[in-house]
């Protein structure tokens, strides 16, 4: 698993050239399973339109890193559905935006409501069962899947 997880956010993380004239937004609404690299995200920029789900580590090579991405990608869709934007961030010296607002130590997963407001923050991995159950129980959520349900989706 490991080594697939390595291949996998690779490949997640590497940008097309078409898709760096894109904007963050534009490329998550093309491909909402995508992982985002923390270094060009700016939390403000997702308020009221995703869920940003920021994984943490001082280094790609972190077994709860890896173990987290490996949860996260055996069933992203359940996320994506969510208006989940994922994340990740393994340069501690980089001092990203994500970084100085969510001030992580080591791995950490925070979940950062569409208000802006941290809704969930964890020193380990976490499954998208969890995740989803966490996320489901946001007012914001629930007014969403009330609304869905109202428009007959």
């Amino acid at each position: 698993m490991k080594i697939f997880t390595n291949i996998a956010v690779a490949l997640l993380i590497a940008l097309p050239a078409t898709a760096q004239e894109q904007t963050v937004l534009e490329r998550w609404e093309e491909d909402r399973t995508q992982v985002f690299d923390g270094a060009e995200i700016v939390l403000e920029d997702l308020n009221w339109v995703a869920r940003p789900l920021v994984i943490f580590a001082d280094t790609p090579n972190d077994p709860r890193f890896q173990q987290q991405m490996d949860l996260l990608l055996e069933d992203i869709e359940r996320l994506a559905v969510r208006d989940v934007i994922v994340i990740t961030d393994t340069d501690r010296d980089a001092m990203s935006d994500l970084r100085t607002t969510l001030r992580p130590r080591g791995y950490m997963m925070a979940l950062v409501g569409k208000d802006g407001r941290v809704a969930l923050r964890k020193p380990s991995p976490y499954s998208v069962r969890e995740l989803s159950r966490s996320i489901d129980k946001m007012p914001l959520r629930q007014q969403e899947i009330s609304d869905r349900r109202g428009l007959g989706e």
